[in-house]
């Protein structure tokens, strides 16, 4: 589907309030402006993609991004994916989750026009462009870093897989992927979506790995940390993946007895917002 350009509804906000600004079309979507934006100092923009069946209204409840991005000072989108037959949002990520119905819908070339609309009306700093995705919105996250890492700088994937044909992921320079999974989640070592079977953690963290040339030996940290409120004490390993290109890291965050949908607390969004602010594309990379 041909997105067609998108038009502001309202002018740049004034640096003294914070502002939503809508952008009507046929997928229209909301920016979030925050009170120190300044049209002459460019900055980062992030992206949420909701789940499968979930609204951008429910992840931003979840995620509570909009403050973080306030007090962090970034550009912040959490648009909407397209609603089946049945009413259900989805994203049509890869070929295994989750537009199941024709004709399919361009989502790639959507969440694109949002970032090119933005930055025609906003200053975007280019080398910071980010994406959050959960589940299927997290499947969505993943094909982005794959079809765009020559713009998006890192993508934070929670808890959805990617490409089952590795091949089909052949981005263009190295991109900083965080993956955030919790190991009680049915997903982390793999599943199947009506029959399509779909790669868990260790898969999409390794490939990954050997995708941008990182060591595909992980490195445990020896500290935890703790990230679900609910899961007394500090659950989270995270693992590195060395040896990256220089400015890109790979990280794989299991989150020990969480299932599909980690609690959230505001420390844990800012954990990975931390991670995203920290890795700006590197002018240095190079195919």
């Amino acid at each position: 589907m041909l997105i067609s350009a998108l038009v502001l509804s309202t002018l740049p906000a004034p640096s003294s309030s914070a502002a939503v600004v809508s952008f009507p079309d046929v997928r229209p979507f909301k920016l979030f402006v925050p009170t120190t934006y300044d049209p002459s100092v460019p900055i980062p923009l992030i992206l949420a993609l909701h789940g499968y069946g979930q609204s951008s209204a429910q992840f931003e409840k979840y995620l509570g991004l909009t403050s973080i991005a306030q007090t962090r000072g970034f550009l912040y989108v959490h648009p909407d994916g397209t609603k089946d037959r049945a009413g259900t949002q989805f994203w049509n990520a890869t070929p295994e989750c989750c537009d199941f119905q024709s004709p399919k819908v361009n989502d790639d070339a959507y969440l694109m026009s949002i970032i090119d609309e933005v930055s025609s009306k906003y200053a975007v700093d280019s080398q910071r462009i980010y994406i959050i995705g959960h589940s299927n919105g997290g499947f969505m996250t993943n094909r982005m870093a794959c079809n765009h890492a020559d713009r998006i700088a890192a993508v934070v994937n929670m808890a959805g897989g990617s490409f089952t044909k590795s091949a089909l992921c052949a981005p263009k320079v190295p991109i900083s992927i965080l993956e955030v999974w919790g190991t009680a989640d049915e997903t982390y070592v793999g599943n199947h979506i009506i029959g399509k079977p779909i790669p868990g953690a260790i898969k999409t963290i390794s490939t990954w790995a050997a995708i941008n040339q990182c060591s595909t030996s992980g490195e445990k940290q020896p500290d935890k940390i703790d990230l679900d409120p609910v899961i007394k004490g500090a659950e989270t390993t995270i693992t590195d993946f060395p040896q990256c290109p220089i400015g890109t890291s790979v990280q794989l965050w299991s989150i020990a007895g969480a299932n599909h949908v980690p609690h959230m607390s505001q420390t844990f969004a800012s954990m990975m917002v931390d991670f995203l602010l920290a890795h700006p594309k590197a002018s240095s990379i190079t195919n």
